[in-house]
């Protein structure tokens, strides 16, 4: 099966500055996936963190690792084998608190399949080691050193040296299913190594093609900030607008009284005129007349007038009120364009939580 992922989470890596051996060194931008891995062909537990295509953590689990909380979302290991110690970051103390839990399960599972691995050493070493006593205790007399008389004398017809012992043979026996076991467990390596290759490979042409798609959506997203900036700017304005449309309803409503005041007025003078042209004689009706019908026209002339400043403060109000719902509209559209922007970009960042996960 190869090498497996078994537990992940998110969180900031950071490593600690060579330099100083005190401060701690981002090793990532923002949250990345952090995972457990399991190689169940040489009985290894790794953490393993990508940061796109670069490895941020690559650790294996010894019995010998601590795992250290030093705050409620923060903590820490020491690896030897890397010659650094790493730190995490999480969002929240459950998701600490998980995998300081894992960790521990995982350096006992190592610890255990560290001493079954030494058991499996010593029973392989034990059959040349019974050997060696076995040839060890066999008696050595004058006879097995320099041969009997008649070995001496007729050394051609000596007798045939024996088979090799039951335990040579199981140590042989033994030794070649180490040799298979350890030919077979490193062409399984090579093919996880080809596989694992050519993932990377596809998962490196896939994240090119997923950063040229990010770099069009925020080139999108800032045309869009700046455009919800402008609108933002134009619905400040808009106090000003409703204040300027109170003062102009209130404009109006003083100028329809005031041309309901001048008709009421103008229906008056015509009703004097019409009471003295029926009073007052022939003689003075004309100069009375001339100065109503003067009166008259500049009553009508005022109230043209103001029936004109009426009309275009109409005509404001509703251009006014035009614009308004024109730039309601275009905040709606703006918003359910932006809202769809942001799906966009979510599926994105699961696409690619996704592809480092499986890579």
């Amino acid at each position: 099966m190869g090498e497996q992922p078994i537990f992940s989470t998110r969180a900031h890596v950071f490593q600690i500055d060579p330099s100083t051996k005190k401060n701690w060194v981002p090793t990532s931008k923002h949250a990345v996936t952090v995972s457990y891995f399991f190689d169940n062909t040489r009985n290894v537990y790794r953490i393993i963190s990508l940061d796109g295509t670069k490895a941020v953590i690559n650790s294996t689990i010894t019995p010998n690792m601590t795992f250290t909380k030093t705050s409620q979302k923060f903590g820490q290991w020491a690896d030897s084998r890397a010659n650094t110690v790493y730190g995490l970051g999480f969002s929240s103390e459950s998701n600490l608190a998980k995998f300081a839990e894992k960790f521990a399960e995982f350096k006992e599972a190592a610890r255990l399949a560290k001493e079954k691995s030494q058991e499996k050493m010593e029973l392989t070493s034990s059959p040349s080691q019974e050997s060696v006593a076995g040839d060890l205790l066999s008696p050595l007399t004058p006879e097995s050193i320099n041969g009997t008389d008649d070995e001496r004398a007729s050394p051609q017809h000596a007798e045939p040296r024996a088979p090799p012992s039951q335990n040579a043979l199981c140590f042989s026996h033994s030794s070649s299913n180490v040799n298979k076991h350890w030919e077979a467990e490193l062409a399984a390596l090579k093919g996880n190594n080809a596989k694992l290759t050519a993932a990377l490979l596809e998962s490196t042409a896939n994240v090119k093609q997923w950063k040229q798609q990010l770099a069009a959506y925020q080139e999108e997203a800032e045309r869009l900030h700046k455009r919800v900036t402008e609108l933002e700017c134009v619905s400040g304005q808009t106090p000003v607008i409703q204040s300027q449309k109170t003062e102009l309803n209130q404009t109006i409503e003083e100028l329809e009284s005031a041309l309901r005041a001048k008709e009421e007025e103008l229906e008056r003078l015509r009703v004097e005129v019409e009471v003295e042209v029926e009073v007052e004689s022939a003689d003075e009706f004309p100069s009375q007349k001339d100065s109503l019908t003067q009166k008259l026209q500049d009553t009508e002339a005022m109230n043209q007038a103001l029936e004109a400043r009426l009309g275009e403060l109409e005509r404001r109000r509703r251009s006014e009120q035009r614009e308004r719902a024109a730039f309601r509209q275009s905040l709606r559209s703006l918003l359910q364009l932006l809202d769809g922007k942001l799906l966009e970009l979510t599926e994105l960042r699961d696409a690619l939580g996704k592809l480092l996960e499986s890579s």
